[in-house]
């Protein structure tokens, strides 16, 4: 807001990232009223100041990612010769502080009908790679490691989503792939070594395998392990993943609320085995916690005020049966006690669509203005979402 009111902008936080492991400098993002388009600034976390003669981009759907302290990947979107028909950045170049942007140098371009491109580094230290990928679609990518100046193209599906995790591949499936003499199912997380697989060995392992009624939300990291985050029937499970010599080791973590909304991730994934939980139900505000992977009870740090009276009400979960037999789950939040007449003024909503979930949230208006006037809400997972992987999606 001082900013905006400083340079008589409306500028909108879009984000910002920083350049691992100092932390030191960042690359903020700003949109002038929430607009898709932002413009890129470099930030000195020391100094609180802009950063003189730094990093600037001009308004566009450019994305930027730091390759070093004086260099950067760009992902190009200013003209109609370096962006998809979707507007995105269709061509990636990397740019040297001091010299103008015209002189950046390519290092890839896609096709114009494609989503979008970007370049990253992992800076993790020991495991330093650069990697580069295409979004063909909304659901299918290609993945590159850029090694001396040269792109591989990471062997795996077009519509699964792949990562690197210190020495390990990450491969998370949205239809079946057979792989070294095994086949893997729609919506698994698989696994191999990185090197290993780059040489032609395909020693690939299920991490997660689903089942009709589970799904992996997602996954992050701490130093030395993973954060699975699970819907098991749409609850929020968390386990932590850790490699051994021949398998991975999964151990849940307990004492986790029974119909919530769980957020799982490694406060610096570089140096630490912290992480964060962020829990959120329909009747208990946001609230953080932090854990360690391998350590005692969880700290709650914080929780964002209470709206309305939450215990006066109960949280049941429910299943419709619709016409070709698939069971359809729902969330019923009532009074306790509700007369089961037919007389309740109820609220039913639902979402299906780009494999997002309906899960349990906290809302102080609906809460305030609907259910402590006696309204009932009820939530639906209806096909077309995520809350049992891409065949519920699909279907």
């Amino acid at each position: 807001d001082a900013l905006g009111a400083a340079e008589k902008e409306s500028w909108v936080w879009e984000g910002a990232s920083t350049l691992e492991p100092a932390n030191r400098r960042c690359l903020v993002s700003l949109s002038r009223g929430g607009a898709d388009a932002s413009v890129v600034r470099e930030f000195d976390l020391a100094t609180l100041q802009f950063v003189p003669g730094g990093f600037t981009l001009p308004e566009s759907k450019s994305n930027a990612s730091w390759l070093d302290e004086d260099r950067l990947y760009l992902g190009v979107a200013f003209d109609s010769t370096t962006m998809t028909t979707s507007g995105y950045a269709r061509v990636i170049k990397e740019w040297r502080r001091g010299t103008p942007l015209t002189s950046a140098t390519l290092v890839y371009e896609g096709l114009a009908g494609d989503v979008g491109v970007g370049a990253y580094r992992d800076h993790t230290p020991g495991f330093e790679r650069d990697f580069v990928s295409r979004a063909i679609t909304f659901y299918s990518n290609e993945l590159f490691l850029r090694r001396d100046g040269k792109l591989v193209k990471i062997d795996k599906p077009d519509d699964a989503d792949a990562s690197v995790w210190r020495e390990w591949l990450l491969v998370q499936l949205r239809t079946a792939w057979t792989v070294g003499g095994k086949t893997f199912p729609a919506g698994a997380l698989v696994t191999a070594r990185f090197d290993d697989f780059l040489a032609g060995k395909r020693d690939v392992q299920a991490l997660f395998t689903p089942t009709a009624r589970t799904s992996l939300s997602g996954y992050s990291n701490t130093r030395s392990a993973l954060l699975l985050t699970v819907l098991d029937n749409v609850r929020s499970r968390v386990y932590i993943a850790k490699p051994g010599a021949r398998s991975w080791a999964m151990t849940p973590v307990a004492g986790l609320p029974e119909f919530s909304t769980i957020d799982a991730g490694g406060v610096d994934n570089l140096t630490s085995d912290d992480y964060w939980l962020t829990i959120t139900d329909f009747l208990s505000p946001t609230s953080l916690s932090l854990g360690s992977v391998g350590k005692g009870p969880r700290e709650k740090l914080k929780q964002t005020p209470a709206y309305f009276d939450g215990s006066r009400h109960s949280v049941m979960q429910h299943e419709a049966v619709s016409l070709d037999g698939t069971r359809i789950p729902y969330f019923e939040v009532a009074p306790k006690g509700l007369v089961l007449d037919g007389h309740a003024p109820t609220v039913l909503t639902g979402y299906g669509g780009f494999e997002v979930p309906e899960l349990p949230y906290y809302s102080g208006v609906q809460g305030s203005g609907w259910l402590e006037r006696g309204g009932v809400l009820v939530v639906a997972n209806i096909r077309g979402g995520g809350e049992f992987g891409p065949a519920w999606h699909n279907g």
